[in-house]
């Protein structure tokens, strides 16, 4: 479920609040050759089907950038800023990738707003801990501090 806030005041007012979960979101093997082309890294256990069978992890897997990128929509299914001007990725603070995403897995995110503070110009700038989660049980497969401004 999207939490939608209007304004800075508002953003400000949820620092500290867990957001919940995204939808799931499939990531089939098209994407990940997809993301292979678009990025140039066509690595064997990435888009090698046959030889990735026979490998480390038993099949496919999606790059962890992949992984990483998929964080856009997910984070959209959970939280919407009105009432600004514009918003800005603005970084990331640390990012690890502690399991592997197979192909046709499904993903989703989970999100907790740490902390909301004032920065020159008007604006804000939030933490974001995100924890993307796989449907396949185990680690995360991707744990991230994301860094946005929010500008009137």
């Amino acid at each position: 479920m999207t939490t939608t806030v209007n304004g800075l005041a508002e953003l400000k007012a949820k620092a500290g609040q867990d957001l919940g979960h995204s939808g799931w979101m499939e990531v089939p093997q098209d994407r990940i050759n997809a993301f292979a082309d678009a990025t140039d890294d066509h690595q064997w256990i990435h888009v090698d089907t046959e030889r990735a069978a026979a490998g480390p992890f038993g099949g496919t897997i999606a790059h962890g950038y992949l992984t990483l990128s998929l964080v856009i929509p997910l984070w959209s299914d959970l939280l919407e800023v009105t009432g600004v001007g514009m918003g800005v990725n603005y970084g990331l603070n640390r990012v690890r990738f502690p399991a592997p995403v197979p192909a046709g897995a499904k993903i989703r995110l989970s999100a907790s707003l740490t902390e909301v503070t004032d920065v020159p110009g008007g604006g804000v700038q939030a933490l974001v801990d995100f924890t993307v989660e796989c449907d396949r049980g185990g680690k995360p497969v991707c744990v991230a501090q994301a860094v946005y401004r929010y500008y009137p």
